[in-house]
């Protein structure tokens, strides 16, 4: 007899409609047979909100509500990006002297020229807010692929997280330098800190949904005061036109005399400029946000596309001309002292020309306003951390499943935020290089993923053009390490974290129910509705070999034999065909099929045991009749065997079938039973 398949249906899996036979009109189910949650306190509840929701994310771009113009959008990733001005002069101006304006202008180059292409290209193809991460998740397969993701990762913790702290330390510099703050208040810029830290997760845990208003606000302000205080800049350095014969004599002699070493000196530093690279990944996390046409399966969303495009071309753009002109008047008008550490223009450069030539209150108003986008700015690092976190790790199995909730993330977050900033004692020099090193990392793997999609799509020059810029971000990333390997140091430390607690993680949840949803086609619901009319469900599991008539039939004679199953009984084959065994959370489709007169339930996935415990309960849910399964002994070493369930999902089956049935259902009588021959 030839084989036969029926079509999946779809149906909404929000009910339980019954319909012929006593069986569900429905074909796809929720995961009912998840183990139910314990009623904890109010405080449990509150905090674990959403996190019973498998598969699902709960992060700040998850699910929106409400969308936006693209230009208000800018506004929520722009407060990251824009926010940089506050200290990136000051650290540029610190790296390169006086060559720090052509070293900027090195930076635009790349920034318009090569991170702006790759962005354009990752907002094409990843419009769901997924970044980069999710071009490059399927590059490698197996084990190979969840590894790489933990690691980029562990860089874009690192880059969101120094976000936080540094941010919250440039705004307290601001704070306590304010002439109008007494002098005594210098001593409290760890813990104004610390305070701005625990503020904003405070401002997370009661929830953050007026974040783009705010934003809007915000960037027009601290935009606005910023080209005041530049314009201003620009009119004294006209009424002095000797500064420009002194800066460029001040470049000769850092560049060995000649216009070469100039660019050479600003080729080799402008690495640690790499802060101004900021907030391009940000920038496509919050694509969700755009408005745009309804999302229909299979098409793209256009006009939402569109938008994120624009978004990351106006900001692109904007800081672009902001950093060349800020570079330019910092450098020409503030004595190289006041950039080093203890001197008045140290991280807050715009902030000291603000005080120095416009009067104390727009300077008081400038840091009000740096302040409080500094502050934001860790909001949209926060909101970023909220958006990966739950996208990635609990889908691998590699985090617990209280990770899909925002609140406890948010005291994670926040308590790792607070201990870095001890580690570098709030000083925003000794962060700027772990920063660097996370945002290169994370746009260099931006441009790897474009560079291969268009390999993939044999789409030659711009592969080509993706590739150089790949190279050069490459070699940024490469120089920025090895000029600062601190940076590199933090980012090991988060990387080497997130495996550990990844690996323990997916140790304790091996024998969970993985599955988030199952379907059952025409055929399979077929044999159900036969198997109902009976009274009684068994089943054989079998692994797939030959999968001819003669397998069918030897396996059925020896179950019936050595395992008892009386002989009237209608037996149905279980089979689960191997797929990825890295994956954790699946989505099952069981297939009916008839092959050589026998019935066989067919699944893919790539995890045995677990699988095969899933369909059993959702059988019993189906049918309201506890089903029978039976297995054979697995050969060879029980810890081999576990080890072999543990990387490749198979292994010692009957066992670890019966545990996930244990811990899922403790009902003995409601629990499926397993038979092992």
């Amino acid at each position: 007899m030839t084989d036969t398949t029926s079509d999946t249906g779809s149906i909404d899996p929000s009910g339980w409609a019954t319909g012929e036979e006593g069986l569900p009109d429905q074909r796809a189910v929720p995961n009912a047979c998840a183990p139910a949650r314990r009623r904890g306190g109010r405080f449990s509840r509150w905090a674990l909100q959403g996190a019973e929701s498998a598969g699902s994310h709960q992060g700040p771009h998850g699910k929106v509500e409400k969308k936006h113009s693209w230009i208000r959008v800018m506004c929520l990733t722009g407060v990251d990006y824009f926010s940089t001005l506050g200290y990136q002069p000051a650290i540029a101006a610190l790296a390169a002297g006086a060559i720090s304006p052509i070293a900027t202008l090195v930076l635009v180059a790349l920034t318009l020229f090569g991170a702006l292409p790759v962005y354009r290209r990752v907002a094409s193809e990843s419009f769901r807010g997924e970044g980069s991460v999710a071009m490059l998740e399927k590059l490698l397969p197996w084990w190979a692929g969840k590894l790489f993701v933990l690691v980029l990762l562990g860089f874009a913790g690192t880059a969101f997280i120094i976000t936080i702290t540094l941010s919250a330390a440039d705004a307290a510099e601001h704070a306590v330098a304010n002439p109008l703050v007494p002098a005594s208040f210098e001593a409290a810029h760890l813990p104004i800190t610390l305070l701005l830290i625990l503020l904003l997760g405070a401002v997370f845990l009661r929830g953050f949904q007026e974040a783009i208003g705010i934003a809007v606000v915000l960037v027009i302000v601290y935009l606005g005061l910023n080209a005041v205080v530049i314009a201003n800049s620009f009119i004294l350095i006209a009424g002095q036109p000797e500064l420009f014969g002194q800066w460029g004599q001040a470049m000769l002699r850092q560049g060995g005399g000649s216009p070469l070493g100039v660019l050479a000196v600003a080729l080799f530093v402008f690495p640690q400029l790499a802060l101004g690279l900021s907030g391009f990944e940000t920038g496509v996390t919050v694509i969700p946000q755009i408005k745009g046409e309804a999302e229909q399966p299979g098409q793209r969303p256009e006009r939402r596309i569109a938008g994120a495009k624009n978004l990351l071309t106006f900001a692109a753009v904007t800081m672009s001309v902001f950093l060349v002109t800020s570079s330019i008047v910092t450098t020409l008008l503030i004595p190289a002292e006041e950039f080093q550490p203890g001197g008045e223009a140290n991280g807050r450069a715009l902030a000291f020309l603000a005080h120095e030539h416009l009067g104390p209150v727009f300077a008081t108003a400038y840091d009000a306003s740096t302040i409080a986008i500094l502050w934001f700015a860790g909001a949209s690092a926060m909101a970023g951390l909220l958006n990966i976190v739950p996208r990635y790790l609990p889908r691998y199995g590699m985090a617990p499943t209280w990770a899909r909730a925002v609140r406890p993330l948010v005291i994670v977050f926040t308590l790792i935020a607070i201990v870095v900033t001890f580690g570098f004692n709030a000083s925003v020099d000794e962060q700027g290089g772990a920063y660097a090193t996370g945002v290169l990392v994370l746009i260099t793997s931006a441009a790897v993923a474009v560079t291969l999609s268009a390999r993939r799509k044999r789409q030659w020059k711009r592969f080509a053009g993706f590739a150089l810029v790949a190279l050069i971000l490459a070699y940024t990333l490469v120089v920025n390490v090895e000029q600062r390997p601190d940076g590199l140091r933090i980012a090991l430390f988060f990387i080497v974290g997130i495996l550990i607690v990844s690996l323990i993680s997916r140790l304790r949840r091996s024998f969970e129910v993985r599955a988030t949803s199952v379907t059952f086609d025409d055929q399979a619901l077929s044999f159900l509705k036969e198997a109902e009319h009976f009274g009684e469900v068994h089943l054989v599991a079998n692994e797939p070999d030959t999968r001819d008539a003669e397998e069918y039939r030897a396996k059925a004679k020896e179950e019936r034999r050595d395992s008892h199953i009386p002989g009237r009984a209608a037996i149905t084959f279980l089979e689960v065909v191997k797929t990825d065994s890295s994956d954790f959370e699946e989505d099952l489709v069981v297939r009916g099929v008839v092959r050589h007169g026998f019935r066989v339930l067919e699944i893919r996935s790539g995890n045995v045991p677990n699988t095969i415990a899933t369909v059993l309960l959702q059988v019993r849910n189906l049918t309201g009749i506890v089903p029978h399964v039976y297995f054979e002994w697995t050969e060879g070493n029980p810890i081999s065997n576990m080890f072999r369930f543990l990387v490749s999902g198979e292994g010692e089956v009957a066992p670890v079938t019966r545990e996930v049935l244990r811990e899922t259902e403790p009902d003995v009588r409601r629990r499926p039973m397993v038979h092992v021959s």
